[in-house]
């Protein structure tokens, strides 16, 4: 089945997962199942360590504890591609960071940038934001 054909019967995941550490992985298992139903194995690795990072953020640095954060992946409009996007609570736009060599935090949103095909944040009034990353269909097989 042509990529644009397979989009374009995608159904959306959608998910709220708590504000804890054990979110990292049910999120990265939401994605993985999500990818093989939809016979994307291609993307999985890539969709699965961006949604890792983008809720280990959001967990780390936008939501307090006891609160939700939201994880969807979805199909983009006219069978373009597939949109990663976690929402949060908190109101700061996230932006990558030089780390040092010796680091061992800093690198997500640099991670998000190399494995997607673009990548970006907006504000969610009242309160948070979403963190998003794309994979267009064109330039990435999807079956």
């Amino acid at each position: 089945m042509p990529a644009t054909d397979l989009v374009a019967v995608l159904t959306p995941v959608s998910r709220f997962l708590p504000a804890a550490p054990a979110s990292v992985g049910a999120a990265r298992r939401l994605v993985s199942d999500a990818l093989a139903d939809w016979r994307a194995p291609d993307l999985l690795d890539d969709v699965a360590l961006c949604a890792t990072e983008l809720v280990t953020n959001a967990i780390q640095h936008g939501s307090r504890p006891g609160r939700a954060v939201h994880v969807r992946l979805l199909p983009l409009p006219a069978a373009e591609g597939l949109r990663l996007e976690v929402h949060d609570t908190g109101p700061a736009l996230p932006r990558p960071c030089p780390a040092g060599p010796d680091d061992t935090r800093g690198r997500g949103l640099l991670l998000v940038s190399a494995l997607s095909d673009a990548w970006g944040t907006e504000h969610r009034p009242p309160a948070g934001k979403v963190v998003w990353c794309e994979w267009r269909a064109p330039r990435r097989a999807l079956c």
